[in-house]
């Protein structure tokens, strides 16, 4: 084996598996196809997973406390460094924000995004305030710091002024046997359990938070369904977030179109979502990198998302784009709506280009990061 020895702390990956799960498990599988030395502490709940994602890699199963989120964070000061000693690791990834002060080893620390400065209200006041002091510790303490578009990476120069040769951009992959087009049975699946058989959809699929846009979405679709003989449902999907303003928003749709909230969707059910969707839509006013987008053009979904930050990035020509207000996102649904040779088109250009994002390519960056901080 060649290459620094890295324990990856994957015991802030929830239990629902959001964006930083897959994050962290598609990085983890990726490593450990390398010929990398691999240690990784993690949840207990999670350790007979990782075992199987890694099986080459020593998996160190953190204490019961630590599924409670103070505790893990005090965990991660004094119990980190003990593991990290104990596989001999030469380097630390920290992969949500937050690090060990004292590791005895350097750390590389992934940001996922900036928005906690450039847009403090999408976040809620303890959270912003909690993860703009861990991004400044990490600038100020890690060795490297690792970030998932060029987009996150200029933000983080600009706002916070941090040198841009201490951070190493290594964008997301998708896992092309999980996110991958759908079969008709399994689209057909997945309407029927959201009660739509026969009915088109728009999909939405991520946090129900003010960052992701999802009032002016609803009313957005509102105005697109004027007019139309067959309107299509909208699907909100992912968590509910605290986004206080949605409830009144949906309050505000007529009676005969169908808003439906189905919370989270099993994760086998996500290819016949996404797939299945007429538009899958993504306005959000900024993403670090935008998983979602990505993961729905693996699925060979039409997207309609923003040309915030990164999205542009993870889209390239293969999405439509749109203005981030309720007109605008009616504007490009309809367009959309009204265009089945276009949603053919970008269903296949977004599958193609899905391609080209691969965990193997992620992994190969983050040994880059992981190299360059022990010989910083």
């Amino acid at each position: 084996m060649s290459g620094p020895r890295v324990l990856i702390d994957a015991t802030a990956v929830p239990a629902d598996r959001g964006g930083v799960g897959r994050y962290v498990d598609g990085l983890v599988a990726a490593l450990a196809q390398t010929d990398a030395p691999l240690a990784l502490v993690c949840q207990r709940a999670d350790a007979e997973r990782y075992g199987r994602l890694a099986p080459d890699a020593r998996v160190v199963p953190g204490p019961a406390a630590i599924a409670h989120r103070p505790a893990r964070l005090a965990w991660e000061q004094t119990g980190l460094p003990l593991v990290a000693g104990q596989v001999e690791a030469d380097v630390v990834h920290a992969p949500h924000y937050t690090m060990p002060l004292r590791s005895g080893r350097p750390v590389v620390v992934t940001l996922h995004d900036a928005t906690f400065f450039t847009d403090p209200d999408m976040h809620s006041s303890v959270k912003g305030t909690f993860f703009r002091s861990a991004t400044r510790t990490a600038l100020r303490r890690a060795a490297r710091c690792v970030v998932p578009s060029v987009a996150t990476r200029d933000e983080v120069v600009r706002v916070l002024d941090a040198d841009p040769s201490t951070l190493d951009v290594a964008y997301h992959g998708v896992d092309q046997a999980t996110f991958r087009v759908p079969s008709e049975p399994e689209k057909a699946r997945v309407q029927s359990r959201l009660g739509l058989a026969g009915q088109s959809y728009v999909a939405f699929l991520g946090m129900l938070e003010p960052r992701k846009n999802v009032p002016a979405l609803i009313r957005g679709w509102v105005k697109a369904c004027e007019g139309r003989e067959l309107t299509p449902a909208l699907v909100l999907a992912g968590g509910s977030g605290w986004d206080d303003t949605i409830d009144g928003v949906v309050a505000e749709v007529p009676s005969h179109l169908r808003l439906l909230r189905p919370g989270y969707l099993r994760f086998s059910d996500l290819p016949g979502y996404l797939g299945g969707a007429t538009v899958v839509a993504y306005p959000s006013h900024g993403e670090g990198f935008g998983l979602p987008v990505l993961e729905a053009m693996a699925c060979a979904a039409p997207v309609l998302t923003t040309r915030k930050l990164s999205l542009p990035e993870v889209g390239g020509d293969a999405v439509a784009y749109t203005e981030t207000d309720a007109d605008a996102i009616a504007a490009a649904l309809t367009a959309l709506l009204d265009d089945p040779a276009e949603r053919a088109r970008l269903a296949a250009a977004g599958h193609e280009r899905s391609l080209q994002f691969t965990w193997a390519a992620s992994a190969e960056a983050h040994l880059a990061s992981y190299a360059a901080a022990v010989t910083s």
